[in-house]
């Protein structure tokens, strides 16, 4: 069975991405899904991951953005009774969890910078080290990472190391946005509508001309995820109707205005760097100095802030 009948879509861009997948799929290789939020990434990890010799071993996704920083070493590498206050037990990883099996690190963009040393290493060497451990384990499990972010700009900005990049990015596998490929909306609609209508037992809706064609023209800023959503709706309020134009929600049939820019880029141009120091100097004098806070106001990790600072050397 093709595992990958659930990416529904015939665009040349599309079509292309399933194939690279399909062969990736059949080796143990080491593999970066990037698209924007909502194109289904985490589908593509798990159908990789169902055609793979792997399919019947664990599965586990770990959301990046979600491990609290001073418990990530421990959430990923497990960690030994008595390590820090509250370690009561001994406690595996999840990637001792998904021995044999598939880890996909989705929003690998947003992992601690702290944590990405230790990953890397273990993505070179198979063995990971628990916490309060004095020796390494060697684990055997595929690693599947996604983003929705640039990471060369990561790179740049001292978010995210090179080295990991680099060793993550042995097959990279871009999936475009729907804006991308608009050929494909019509068969999306027609399943969602269809799914929608078996799951909530109702008779089926179908598109007007019009209609369809007013969602082949929105650019789906949310992407696959706002296309199911948006049929979900219609399929359970107009059971059994065919959908016009007027019936779509008021966004996909009016443009947005762009909101004002909350920063102006003078005709002469900036230093991005010189932004930046100025940034975390004033960061820094709002909140007398604490490191934590200030990267906070800043949107940072401390690890990126404490990086930067000493890149600028800022004291």
């Amino acid at each position: 069975m093709d595992k990958f009948k659930s990416l529904i879509g015939k665009a040349p861009n599309f079509e292309a991405l399933l194939r690279s997948a399909k062969m990736v799929a059949a080796t143990d290789v080491t593999v970066l899904i990037v698209g924007e939020t909502g194109t289904g990434k985490e589908m593509l990890a798990q159908a990789i991951q169902q055609s793979s010799p792997r399919a019947d071993c664990p599965f586990i996704t770990i959301n990046c953005a979600a491990l609290p920083e001073s418990l990530a070493e421990s959430e990923l590498f497990g960690h030994r009774k008595g390590a820090f206050t509250g370690a009561v037990s001994n406690q595996i990883g999840k990637l001792q969890a998904a021995a044999g099996g598939t880890v996909l690190l989705d929003e690998i963009d947003s992992m601690p910078y702290s944590l990405q040393g230790k990953l890397l290493r273990f993505l070179e060497t198979g063995e990971c080290q628990p916490v309060g451990a004095t020796a390494t384990e060697r684990v055997d499990v595929r690693v599947i990472a996604a983003t929705n972010a640039d990471l060369e700009q990561k790179i740049q900005s001292g978010a995210f190391r090179q080295d990991l990049y680099y060793r993550l990015n042995v097959v990279p596998l871009e999936i475009p946005p729907l804006r991308e490929r608009k050929e494909d909306i019509p068969l999306l609609a027609e399943h969602f509508m269809r799914q929608a209508a078996k799951e909530h037992g109702l008779t089926q809706a179908q598109f007007s001309k019009s209609a369809l064609q007013a969602l082949i023209d929105y650019p789906w800023p949310g992407n696959v995820r706002e296309l199911r959503n948006v049929c979900e709706r219609l399929a359970i309020l107009l059971a059994g109707r065919t959908i016009e134009a007027s019936n779509l929600p008021p966004e996909i049939l009016t443009p947005k205005v762009r909101a004002p820019s909350r920063f102006t880029l003078p005709a002469s141009g900036v230093s991005l760097e010189e932004v930046e120091i100025e940034l975390i100097r004033q960061a820094l004098e709002r909140t007398g100095g604490n490191r934590s806070r200030s990267a906070r106001l800043l949107g940072i990790s401390r690890d990126t802030l404490l990086y930067r600072m000493q890149k600028y050397g800022l004291t």
